[in-house]
């Protein structure tokens, strides 16, 4: 397949398959505007050094893609991955990171208090119950691992099944904590207060997290309306595109095109208890560190009750978000007004996160 870009996904659009076509327009609201201007004579050397030449600021192509169903939506602009940027002093990572061994959670047994119902051990990792909490059960998979860079599919895929464990144990002290909740904030830049390699876990009450019960109802009335699988159509439309991302089999994997941040991943496998959902997680974070050079990321699991609820879960399956949160030694935030308010603004193009992904992948079979 012929190398593509962000820009050209109208033209892309346009060129599928008649029914490929009309589903891609049906979830997706894509247009393409021009950013013009006019910098004075003495700006244009700082430009050059910063950006490269002048022709690359005078005119900037920008694509706002929203999905129409649940209303997420992404702004591109690749220009914005040149812009100057305070990064502060270069940080040594692995240098910083080893400097922190001997913390709590090396020895989690006596550095960290257990939950109600004890802890679980999996085999690279071991909860321990969160101090300040989300919520009424708030756990931490700590991984024996102290460097959260150094993982394996193996490695990540038991991390998850701990985690799953921890949920089981909470259902089991509370029937009314049925909705879990899985995530991983690796590193300070993507709101890791603890460099020790951990994910966290919780169980909340009375209904989902509110994101996750938005995807929820939007999945269901897209059903509704349509008769059809809001995130199987989704999986379609991206892989008909040239998003699709290697995973393992029963498991759908893609770049986003409506990203919450940079080099955003969406996996969706049939059930959170899925073993090739979990190795295919696993695979694509160690892709996402070694081939894509991410240092700092966010991982999510959307996963339905783990008990009968009032609501309608049919066919809802767990969905991983998978997201680069740019570089430690970076002081600028990636996350403003624009994020929290109106839409993210993405300088990373998924046409080339997919293919680097692909590429890579393709030589460890």
């Amino acid at each position: 397949m012929p190398e593509h870009k962000i820009t050209d996904l109208p033209a892309l659009i346009g060129g599928l398959p008649p029914e490929d076509r009309a589903l891609a327009e049906r979830i997706l609201g894509v247009s393409a505007t021009t950013g013009r201007l006019d910098p004075p004579e003495g700006m244009r050397a700082w430009i050059e050094k910063s950006f490269g030449s002048v022709d690359a600021v005078t005119e900037q192509r920008i694509v706002k893609v929203t999905d129409r169903i649940t209303l997420e939506g992404t702004l591109f602009n690749e220009l914005r991955a040149s812009r100057p940027l305070d990064t502060g002093v270069s940080v040594d990572l692995d240098r910083e990171i080893a400097a922190t061994e001997g913390d709590p959670f090396c020895r989690p047994e006596g550095g960290t208090p257990a939950d109600v119902f004890g802890r679980v051990k999996g085999a690279y990792a071991t909860t321990a119950s969160n101090i300040a909490k989300y919520d009424g059960f708030h756990g931490v998979v700590v991984f024996d691992d102290h460097n959260p860079l150094r993982l394996t599919p193996e490695k990540v895929s038991d991390y998850v099944s701990t985690g799953l464990a921890w949920c089981a144990k909470a259902l089991e002290a509370d029937p009314e904590a049925k909705y879990p909740f899985l995530m991983w904030n690796c590193l300070w830049r993507a709101g890791g207060s603890i460099i020790h390699g951990h994910a966290q876990v919780t169980a909340t009450r009375d209904a989902h997290y509110p994101k996750v019960e938005r995807l929820r109802r939007a999945a269901a009335g897209y059903r509704s309306e349509h008769g059809s699988d809001y995130f199987g159509d989704l999986h379609r439309v991206h892989d008909a595109l040239g998003l699709g991302v290697p995973a393992e089999e029963g498991v759908r994997a893609f770049a986003s095109l409506t990203p919450v941040k940079e080099k955003e991943l969406v996996v969706i496998g049939a059930g959170p208890e899925d073993d090739a959902l979990h190795r295919t997680v696993g695979a694509l974070l160690q892709g996402f560190v070694r081939d894509l050079g991410a240092r700092a990321f966010n991982v999510a699991f959307y996963m339905p009750p783990l008990a009968p609820a009032s609501e309608d879960w049919t066919g809802f399956p767990a969905v991983v978000r998978i997201v680069d949160r740019g570089d430690p030694a970076n002081r600028t935030s990636d996350i403003g007004a624009m994020e929290l308010y109106a839409a993210p603004v993405v300088a990373s193009d998924p046409f080339r996160v997919a293919e680097v992904l692909r590429s890579k992948m393709a030589d460890d079979r």
